[in-house]
Formats: C-alpha cells, structure tokens, sequence
C-alpha cells in the first residue's frame, strides 16, 4: 500500500463531555463529521489530546463504536500505554469495535530500554493484525523510540506501518525516512514541525490545531508535494498564531482546542481534570485567533 494509507490530514480529536464531565457520544459523532468535511481526512480517537488517560477502557470502546457507526473515514485508536499487557488488551478491544488502525504511544514513564520498547510493541502487534502507528513523543514519555528501533520495527513487522513523529529532530526522521520501507509512514505529531518534515520525507500530520484550520493544514501539504514551496510556506506562516495559541503552558492542547470548538459552536465541554483550570483569558484569545483566521464564530460551525 501507498504511503498516507490513513490520509495526509488526520485530527487528534478532543473528546467531548457533558457540562458534568460525562462522555458525550452524541457531541462526539457530531464533532467528527464536522471535521471530516473540514479539511481532516481521518481521526484519532481518545488519544492524549482526546483526554485518553482519563477515559476507562469501557469509555473508550464507547468513543470508537459510536463514532465508527457514524462515518466512513479513516479512525486510529489511542491505544497505548505504558502496561503491555494493558495495551494489548486495549487494542484487541480497539479492533472489535471496527477501527481502522492503531495509535501506540511509547510507554512512559517507567522508562524501559530501548530493547524494552521494541519489545513492546512486537509484542502489541502479535496482538491483533490491524495496522499500528507508533507515536514517538520523548518530550512527554522521557525516553525516545531511536531510529534504528523504528528501522527494525519498520521492516520486520508487517504491521507496523507508522510512526507519529514528535520527536523534533528532523535529522533523525530524514534517517528514518531513508531507511524505512518506501511505504512507511511518517506523520508530523507536532503542528509546527509538519512543514520541516515533509521536506525531509513525511507523509502527513496528525493535527491539533486542524480542529480549526484542516483546510489550510491540506493545501499547505498538497501544496507542498506539487512543488509549490512558496505557497507552502505562506500557509504555515498564516498557522503561526494557532500554533502558539495550542501550546501554552496554561492551556494545553485538549484545553485550548476545547475553548476554540465552544467559539466555534462545536462540541467540546470541560476537560477532566488534571487539565485546567481555563484561563480566564483564553476564550477572548480564542476568538480573535480564529477571527483573523477567517473562521466564523459567535455559535455557527462554519
């Protein structure tokens, strides 16, 4: 198979609650159809930015059927942790509920070697025969997948077949690139590192700020792989102030996505804690980031 077997575009999706902090399948299934016709050509369900470590396995496996019924779109499920046996078990449930393919982070936090986590996700593929993304995100696990981990796992194990780069090293996804199977994927895991990445050989993003900008996000790409650079680069530089409203300290991710969808009249809700509180600020800040974007506000889904 081709690379960008999942699409170019695929959004981390949040996941929405209630005003109680319940799951909200309905708000969910209307979110994903919103951003399927808004520029995202599939979606990741209940990973971090979707507040997957606070969502049970029962939660999650309610995310991914609901929303499964509801499109025909490419959907990867956020199945990883940092228990093998628990992430095998996860994804075999992922797999039941009809998923596409899965999003296996590195495990964090107990910081295995590197033979630890190649071990790892052998172990998880052995598990169910849907394709796996690895997601490689140092900043967050404390340990990096290394490249000639990701090389061997590229080539010996059929199922793998990607990997979420976070990693912000495109020196080391350029060697990753070049030694993988031609149809491995790569996808940019950090918004602002997609343009860098495709020049080194990624295939796509799996977004944050593509809640908001999945258009702009997909012409930048094609842009890119027709050859118009200039055109590519202009587009990231209309991104600049999304990125930077999505990362802030006091707002990460799955906060700032959530206020900026509750601008867009979208569903989103709370988060659950540890996320927040909001910052009293940042619904203004919203506003006005995706007003000068061109995107509609004040309760209409553009």
């Amino acid at each position: 198979m081709a690379r960008g077997r999942f699409g170019k575009v695929l959004t981390a999706m949040v996941t929405p609650f209630t005003d109680a902090g319940d799951l909200d399948l309905d708000g969910a299934v209307t979110l994903a159809r919103w951003l399927l016709a808004h520029g995202s050509d599939g979606l990741v369900l209940a990973g971090t930015t979707g507040e997957g470590p606070t969502l049970s396995d029962d939660e999650k496996v309610e995310l991914w059927t609901a929303v499964r019924a509801a499109v025909d779109a490419p959907l990867l499920a956020g199945s990883g942790s940092n228990d093998t046996r628990h992430t095998r078990h996860l994804s075999e449930r992922a797999a039941a509920a009809g998923v596409d393919g899965l999003l296996v982070v590195a495990p964090y936090y107990n910081k295995p070697s590197q033979a630890g986590m190649e071990a790892h996700f052998r172990a998880v593929a052995e598990a169910t025969r849907l394709p796996i993304v690895v997601y490689d995100i140092p900043g967050r696990t404390g340990r990096k997948v290394d490249t000639d981990v990701l090389v061997r796992l590229a080539q010996d194990v059929p199922t793998i077949v990607g990997v979420k780069d976070a990693a912000g090293n495109p020196g080391e996804t350029a060697r990753l690139v070049a030694a993988a199977p031609a149809d491995f994927d790569v996808l940019s895991g950090d918004d602002p590192m997609t343009l860098p990445l495709l020049a080194v050989g990624a295939s796509g993003v799996v977004g944050t700020a593509t809640h908001w900008c999945g258009e702009v996000m997909a012409d930048l790409i094609a842009s890119f792989e027709k050859g118009d650079h200039d055109r590519a680069r202009e587009l990231n530089a209309s991104l600049f102030e999304s990125y930077a409203y999505e990362s802030r300290d006091s707002a990460q991710f799955a906060l700032a996505v959530k206020v900026a969808l509750r601008c867009l009249g979208l569903p989103s809700g709370p988060c659950r804690l540890p996320l927040g509180p909001e910052p009293p600020e940042l619904e203004a800040e919203a506003g006005a980031m995706l007003d000068r974007l061109g995107r509609p506000t004040a309760g209409g889904a553009a």
